[in-house]
């Protein structure tokens, strides 16, 4: 498969949705980054890797963040991780106050920002310098060591992060979370902070991809959990759009208000895709449309 030719392809021929959706003008800091931009990356098993445009600018991965920081918390806990967090597909907004109360305060899966932010508190409990160890895990991960938080969006999210703070709240108040509720927030936030590029993102997610033994920074998954994780990517990585994305795309993935999208094809590639404009779901127009047009041409998915 040439699929340097097919990226080319595949932009001539998504070009034209480049002024579809916007920014998550929500955040400031995210608001104010350059909407027409595009980047995707290809990193395959045999170790070979094809990108096209901007697939070394970084950008703020935002919610793929929520895939790292499950890895090390399934390392640490196990299957006693679901206790406090659920794996079922929420088919509500990433940010709704509305199922977390009805559920009593257990979030329905951990990449909702609920469930994210449960992560972010176990973490803090069970982790001696949680913040430079996520760091460390995603810089071992991806082999860079470049890699780092961007301070200006994780204090713009905290600034506006009303929301997030209520969804904290009722954590807090259901026994949820048991760290110190703003704590917890700064922890989250600079964790969606993270900035990387398409070739690091698809690089790191070969972890998930190979199903060999995983053991980065000192954090280690079976084959199974590993395969457990893909589950919840495929179920609930693009929440209320992940139906919509296993029906045209059929990979397990991972998407982010950033604009990136990152996608595994077991044993074979990890696919990363950015571009800033976001459709109504949270989820990147053009990279959503790259990543259908991927699978459709090279027909390959897991189904």
């Amino acid at each position: 498969m040439d699929y340097k030719k097919l990226l080319e392809r595949i932009y001539s021929e998504i070009k034209q949705f480049a002024d579809s959706g916007k920014q998550a003008d929500y955040i400031p800091a995210l608001a104010q980054v350059d909407p027409d931009q595009f980047g995707i990356s290809i990193h395959t098993v045999e170790g070979d890797a094809y990108y096209f445009m901007q697939a070394d600018t970084r950008f703020s991965i935002q919610s793929i963040s929520k895939v790292f920081a499950l890895a090390m918390c399934l390392s640490i806990k196990g299957e006693d991780l679901w206790k406090k967090v659920g794996k079922e597909p929420s088919g509500t907004s990433f940010n709704s106050l509305i199922q977390l109360e009805i559920e009593k305060g257990k979030p329905r899966n951990p990449f909702i920002n609920a469930g994210a932010i449960v992560i972010a508190d176990i973490l803090l409990s069970e982790l001696k310098n949680p913040e430079e160890e996520f760091l460390s895990f995603i810089r071992d991960m991806s082999g860079n060591d470049t890699i780092d938080y961007n301070m200006n969006v994780a204090l713009s999210e905290r600034e506006h992060g009303y929301l997030n703070a209520a969804i904290a709240n009722l954590l807090k108040y259901h026994g949820s979370i048991s760290n110190d509720i703003e704590d917890v927030l700064m922890f989250y936030f600079k964790m969606c902070s993270v900035e990387m590029s398409c070739n690091e993102l698809a690089k790191a997610f070969l972890s998930f991809t190979n199903y060999r033994p995983f053991d980065h920074a000192g954090f280690r998954l079976s084959t199974s959990q590993i395969k457990r994780m893909n589950a919840v990517m495929q179920t609930c990585g693009f929440y209320d759009e992940a139906g919509e994305f296993s029906y045209l795309v059929g990979l397990p993935g991972k998407s982010g208000v950033g604009g990136g999208i990152v996608a595994i094809y077991p044993m074979r590639y990890a696919v990363a895709v950015w571009s800033p404009r976001l459709n109504n779901k949270g989820n990147s127009v053009m990279g959503m449309k790259a990543l259908e047009l991927l699978t459709s041409y090279t027909e390959e998915s897991i189904f």
